[in-house]
């Protein structure tokens, strides 16, 4: 009898229920899995790029030269991303600000506006599948619970018609029916692990996207690059802006 208990064993004797729970963990678990794998290498790029990312900005000698070079080194888009708005929206205003929409609207707050709009998209770029994770942590533990009660009603069940129960036979299924709740375990742990790293590493992500803004912001609209020993980007547009 004890030769006969298991995985195999419990699936051989599992119902619909129980064979339907398996697999919506198992599901759970690939779908969580490939998120993690996906997530995980995007988080090591995105963790090699501000500093060459943002020297080569910096160290342009204009600023096409500048974006030019942040879009090639930044493949992800992230700092790319808010350096082409920014500059778009600071020539944007230059162009239309004694008319239209941008005649009430100085650049700073012009500019602010939309790159404060560019990052809520990047962070809601990098967040994504976050949701899911944290959905299949919470649970993924209760869905194998559920397994675990049903197998040992299954179970009890069974043994209902018997006119005699020992432990041996009241013992194995129930163990059996335990395996849910490890199953549930087994997907929910590394689900939650990886939520809490993966948000970790976006807020260090959206503290070097900020840090970038207020320093691009800086620039746009005055031409002055703040902090740092990076050399200035000759901003034609900023020198336009002083003039006016």
């Amino acid at each position: 009898m004890q030769a006969q208990m298991g995985i195999a064993h419990f699936w051989s004797q599992g119902d619909l229920v129980t064979h339907t729970t398996a697999i919506i963990l198992a599901l759970l678990s690939l779908a969580s899995w490939s998120v993690i794998v996906s997530k995980l290498m995007s988080a090591w790029r995105a963790s090699r790029l501000p500093e060459r990312v943002l020297a080569h900005f910096w160290n342009a000698n204009s600023l096409p030269e500048a974006l030019v070079a942040l879009r090639r080194e930044d493949p992800s888009g992230i700092f790319a991303g808010l350096a082409l708005t920014g500059a778009h929206a600071a020539q944007a205003h230059q162009q239309n600000a004694a008319r239209g929409i941008g005649a009430g609207v100085n650049a700073s707050e012009f500019v602010t506006r939309a790159m404060r709009s560019q990052i809520v998209n990047t962070q809601a770029k990098i967040e994504h599948g976050l949701t899911f994770l944290a959905s299949v942590g919470s649970t993924a533990p209760f869905i194998g619970l559920f397994g675990t009660v049903w197998g040992i009603y299954h179970a009890l069940v069974g043994l209902a018609g018997a006119t005699q129960v020992v432990l041996d036979k009241v013992a194995g299924p129930v163990g059996e029916a335990l395996i849910m709740t490890a199953a549930g375990l087994f997907v929910a742990i590394p689900a939650v692990l990886a939520y809490n790293a993966f948000t970790r590493a976006n807020r260090l992500v959206a503290v070097q996207l900020d840090g970038f803004a207020h320093d691009l912001h800086a620039y746009l609209t005055t031409g002055v690059r703040i902090g740092g020993n990076a050399n200035l980007v000759d901003l034609d547009a900023a020198r336009g802006n002083r003039q006016n």
